[in-house]
């Protein structure tokens, strides 16, 4: 581990990135343009006073959990992602042409859809970013490692993902989740990575098993669902998904589909951020959430 050269080049990745590039306000007592240590916090969901260990040069060893949370965190192209791992005196994680950092410009989206839910996805399912309305709806959703960064493989892997969704809506979203999958699988023929995702899920689930074999194709790019809330109940949305012309990023936007979803949305609002039993939250499995608090 390089705890110098570490330390240096969080520094300079932090002061390099403004706040809009992270979907924050400026705000007007900014005296730098960089990211503040409690903001990289925030986004990265570590302890403030861990970054500045590593800043300093006096950190433990970061774990892989911890290092990929800092690239996303502080926005790392894929090369300075490895640099960051090299530094860190862990392995990098295998590359892919798999989209994995959420694009500036569609970050800045998210902060302007300031009362209406939006995410940036991969075309793979994983959650590259998601604005404070989308927190408040379906809970963390940037903090899954392995497999569960995806949706696909939770929807089918962890039956309380499928308790945020009325039951007689459980087979069609199972459908158009494969269906989804298989647009992305066609454009990564050559990445071993996917195929051995896809070759998991088969391991996994009868159903994946099922639905994959019936090989239905559709990219998902408008949507009505109804989904539970844990604290205000059921909520019909509307899902919106803008595609980008290279198709590895996509900015879902949810909106309300009826007065009474709108309310609820409202009362959510009001009642804030808690923290909550939800199968779209970030609740680490209980080995990471242990390296973690060891860490911070």
């Amino acid at each position: 581990m390089q705890r110098t050269q570490l330390a240096d080049f969080l520094r300079r990745r932090r002061e390099a990135i403004s706040p809009g590039d992270v979907g924050l306000a400026t705000g007007p007592r900014r005296r730098s343009p960089g990211l503040r240590r409690e903001e990289v916090a925030m986004l990265a969901g570590i302890s403030v006073d861990y970054i500045a260990r590593l800043e300093q040069g006096r950190s433990s060893q970061p774990s892989v959990q911890l290092l990929e949370a800092l690239a996303r965190a502080l926005r790392l192209s894929n090369d300075e992602r490895d640099h960051l791992f090299h530094l860190a005196g862990q392995p990098p994680p295998p590359a892919t042409g798999q989209a994995q950092l959420a694009r500036a410009g569609l970050v800045r989206m998210l902060d302007l859809l300031t009362g209406t839910a939006a995410v940036v996805m991969s075309d793979l399912g994983e959650v590259l970013a998601q604005n404070r309305a989308a927190h408040l709806l379906m809970g963390d959703q940037t903090s899954f490692t392995g497999d569960r960064r995806y949706l696909v493989y939770r929807w089918f892997t962890d039956p309380v993902i499928r308790a945020t969704h009325p039951p007689e809506q459980h087979e069609r979203q199972g459908r158009e989740l494969v269906a989804d999958l298989r647009s992305a699988a066609g454009r990564y023929a050559r990445d071993r990575a996917v195929a051995d995702f896809i070759s998991r899920l088969h391991e996994a689930s009868s159903d994946f098993r099922r639905m994959w074999a019936e090989h239905e194709v559709a990219v998902k790019r408008t949507d009505r669902k109804t989904l539970i809330h844990p604290q205000v109940g059921r909520l019909l949305m509307d899902c919106e998904t803008l595609v980008g012309l290279d198709h590895h990023q996509r900015l879902l936007v949810m909106t309300p589909a009826d007065a009474e979803t709108r309310e609820r949305l409202e009362l959510l609002r009001v009642v804030g951020l808690h923290e909550f039993s939800h199968a779209g939250g970030a609740a680490a499995p209980e080995d990471d959430a242990a390296e973690r608090r060891e860490e911070l």
